[in-house]
């Protein structure tokens, strides 16, 4: 599977792309400047020689030639930046992980975009495409950071079982992630806005959280318990075994 990332030469972008290719999918940054993208994807390659990233570099509409794309652009520019490659994406699971978020005094506060939420200004954008939501809480330098896994709770939403599925596939490749079903692209309003309150425990603690859910344990024990193997059936005894196991006739006197 090809994956491409619009605005790939951002934190968020970048830091997926070296993710994403260092699980082996083979993923196209993205950029306004083919120049741009080139630089970024030579610096990851030159940053992480030992793993042969299978990265390339293009312009968006390199990107949105993938099989799966992803808008990692700044919010205010993730509808029309899908909306210029709306041909490419024709039928295609498209990935949305922009926050609308604004920075007021020392809070950070969510902001409310036309469609309710970046994820469905977007498949406004796009109609013939399927979004999905999903990233939002990843902090962008761990996930970057291919030393390590990045470990976070990863909230799908889509209006498309296929976008949800086909995402929740990619997500569960990714070393410390789990992929959440968290149901339809109306979701993804909250889903965006607590990031707000995110990076307002940031900067309290001075630190970079992601989510974690409890009392998902049991549910996905029992999911990898369907999938172990069943415990090989003893071979029935042959019936040359069982005579054999019989008490001896009693000698004649």
């Amino acid at each position: 599977m090809q994956i491409g990332i619009l605005g790939g030469t951002g934190p968020a972008g970048s830091g997926l792309a070296a993710r994403l290719a260092s699980v082996g999918f083979e993923t196209i940054i993205g950029s306004r400047s083919k120049y741009r993208a080139l630089e970024v994807r030579d610096g990851l390659v030159e940053k992480w020689a030992d793993l042969h990233l299978p990265l390339l570099a293009g312009d968006n509409h390199d990107a949105a030639n993938a099989d799966v794309v992803v808008v990692a652009t700044p919010w205010d520019a993730a509808a029309s930046t899908a909306k210029e490659v709306a041909e490419e994406l024709r039928g295609k699971v498209v990935i949305s992980m922009a926050n609308a978020i604004a920075k007021v005094g020392h809070e950070f506060q969510p902001l409310v975009p036309p469609r309710g939420s970046v994820a469905a200004s977007v498949q406004a954008a796009v109609p013939q495409a399927m979004v999905a939501g999903a990233l939002h809480h990843v902090p962008a330098k761990e996930l970057g950071d291919l030393r390590h896994p990045c470990v976070s709770d990863v909230l799908v939403c889509s209006d498309h079982p296929e976008a949800t599925a086909v995402t929740i596939e990619i997500v569960s490749k990714l070393p410390g992630m789990r992929p959440l079903d968290s149901g339809e692209l109306s979701n993804a309003a909250p889903i965006e806005a607590f990031v707000s309150v995110m990076l307002q425990l940031n900067v309290k603690y001075k630190t970079r959280v992601a989510l974690q859910l409890t009392g998902l344990e049991k549910h996905f024990a029992s999911l990898e318990a369907a999938k172990a193997p069943a415990a090989p059936e003893a071979p029935a005894e042959a019936a040359g075994d069982e005579s054999a196991k019989a008490d001896p006739p009693a000698k004649g006197k």
